[in-house]
């Protein structure tokens, strides 16, 4: 085929240049008529998040907690309305934190056994919502509340948007959940819903296939550092490679699986970071820790100071059984930090190259040894790792396409 003329080459060249021009127009055009719109109340129904909105190590912080409290900033910084549903946990009710008004439940140990799932909790959370008085609800895991919020917002009729957790929350049998009348109240959330958004696309295929009922998969989003806080590991050539381990410690975490490995790489040095579980196995957990010379158990950290540990680390493990698409990949991700993990969403980590993933605890040893003993190829993977955040998971990036879903479920509800 012969070459194309200089004039033609031109021709084609503007042509690119107008259409990336309108491209951007439109993006542009379709942001601007976005932030346009009146803006919708919107609240974020997340009894356990008040210590991760609030600051500090108490009460249960998981990532969906620490994700809510960010999203619920970013709309309020973008001057939304902005509210959240907690437990109360002696906090004024309506007092805003970061511009999020918090309305108070009731405490989380409050009422009778047996009688306390209608009164106080029910009825509590029906008196938050009223309060609330959101055009949009958003409610985040798998639980009968997801039931209770839907139910509210027909009556009433608000918008409810649900996401998913975890895998065994698109599973039709729901082994997480024992009781028939969660199963109960579950299922009619997720047949209610709005709007339904999934971590990832087997999550999307699960959803489909069990219940019948069509999802969009969204990039989470993650505040990482920015470039000139990418210190990474600053230890000296006689201080030991770091592994570093990120969770609440109970038993779908495998922690085990983790000291399992410190004992068959004693040459290794391993951060556990997370809250214990009030469980005899979390017990035993931290009791192994604290025999292991090589292991540095430091229990729960506050938000502000984990990124001393991701700087410090060489790689993240992660021994989960099962998970939806982890927080802390992203904020491993962030740092420039492969992960080593048992489980692989959509498998990003093996198609990616942002780590290696393992099917057994053997494997799992090799693949640490293997990666740490090579510092060319963990640099291949840091900056791998870091492009694939920046491109997906940076808090405006992906707190954009959430307000797009947001006014899309919003549909016709007036202000």
């Amino acid at each position: 085929m012969k070459s194309r003329s200089n004039a033609e080459r031109s021709r084609v060249q503007a042509s690119v240049s107008l259409l990336d021009e309108r491209t951007v127009q439109r993006d542009v055009s379709n942001d601007m008529m976005v932030r346009s719109r009146p803006q919708k109340r919107i609240c974020f129904v997340a009894r356990n998040a008040y210590g991760a909105l609030a600051g500090g190590t108490g009460g249960h912080i998981g990532g969906g907690e620490r994700q809510m409290s960010l999203m619920a900033r970013w709309f309020a910084a973008r001057g939304y309305p902005v509210s959240m549903l907690t437990w109360d946990e002696g906090h004024r009710d309506g007092a805003p934190i970061d511009g999020v008004r918090v309305f108070n439940l009731c405490p989380q140990d409050a009422g009778l056994p047996g009688v306390r799932f209608f009164w106080p909790r029910w009825s509590s959370l029906a008196g938050a919502m009223s309060r609330a008085n959101a055009n949009i609800y958003y409610q985040n895991c798998a639980e009968y509340v997801t039931g209770q919020v839907a139910l509210w917002c027909r009556r009433h009729q608000r918008r409810f948007i649900y996401s998913i957790a975890s895998d065994p929350d698109c599973d039709d049998r729901l082994p997480k959940m024992r009781s028939f009348r969660e199963k109960i109240l579950y299922r009619y959330g997720l047949k209610h819903a709005d709007r339904i958004i999934v971590q990832n696309c087997k999550q999307q295929a699960m959803l489909r296939s069990n219940f019948r009922r069509d999802s969009i998969a969204l990039p989470m989003p993650c505040p990482g550092p920015g470039e000139d806080e990418l210190i990474g590991n600053t230890s000296d050539s006689h201080e030991p490679l770091r592994v570093l381990w990120v969770g609440r410690i109970y038993e779908v975490k495998r922690p085990d699986r983790l000291l399992d490995l410190a004992e068959r790489c004693p040459e290794i040095a391993f951060d556990m970071v997370g809250q214990p579980a009030d469980t005899k196995y979390a017990r035993a957990i931290c009791e192994r820790a604290k025999r292991l010379t090589n292991v540095h158990f430091h229990g729960p950290v506050e938000r502000d100071r984990i990124s001393d540990f991701y700087r410090k680390a060489d790689l993240l493990c992660c021994t989960s059984d099962f998970e939806g698409f982890p927080n802390t990949f992203l904020e491993a991700w962030s740092y420039g930090l492969p992960v080593v993990s048992t489980i692989d969403p959509d498998n990003l980590i093996q198609d990616q190259r942002l780590g290696r993933a393992c099917r057994s605890a053997s494997e799992l040893a090799g693949a640490v040894q293997t990666l740490l003993a090579s510092e060319t190829e963990r640099h291949v993977i840091s900056q791998t790792a870091r492009e694939f955040y920046l491109q997906n998971y940076t808090v405006d990036r992906a707190m954009e396409r959430f307000e797009r879903l947001f006014y899309d479920a919003a549909g016709a509800i007036s202000s």
